[in-house]
């Protein structure tokens, strides 16, 4: 695959033009998205405050591949941190869920980003007595979770 070797150069590159030092990397392309994962001794400097220079990296990464002419949607993890995020939320969503059940009280959960929201709202669809909803604007958008409301007839 020329285009993979393609990709792998530029990812290189760009890592050695940050000064960032990245080892053990896993490049791979499926359907319509390359997934690199890799591994620093800098994690921190490359995550960043709740994954925000992660993002930043991947957005950067993206439209360089873009000018590149190599249009694939890019999904960077740096030292499993989405992946641990991904468990996490599931995590706290069926806490939230098991707390909900116990005191019949509405929760709400600190404001997230919007994929994020999407991991609680996913994992909390199983819950046959459970609904959630965003509530709130920009970055004070929020899930609630509560007791659903059955219609009787």
């Amino acid at each position: 695959m020329n285009e993979l070797k393609e990709i792998e150069n530029i990812i290189q590159l760009f890592f050695q033009k940050t000064g960032f030092q990245i080892h053990n990397h896993e490049l791979g392309i499926k359907k319509d998205t390359i997934t690199l994962r890799i591994e620093s001794n800098e994690p921190h400097s490359l995550i960043g405050k709740k994954g925000r220079t992660l993002n930043e990296i991947q957005y950067l990464l993206s439209i360089i591949l873009k000018k590149r002419g190599i249009n694939y949607f890019f999904d960077l993890d740096i030292n499993n941190y989405k992946k641990k995020k991904v468990e996490y939320l599931k995590e706290l969503a069926r806490k939230t869920a098991e707390k909900v059940l116990l005191t019949k009280k509405e929760e709400s959960l600190e404001p997230m980003p919007a994929y994020e929201r999407k991991i609680i709202h996913l994992e909390l669809s199983q819950y046959n007595n459970i609904e959630t909803k965003s509530i709130g604007e920009g970055n004070n958008r929020k899930v609630t979770v509560r007791i659903k409301k059955f219609n009787i007839i």
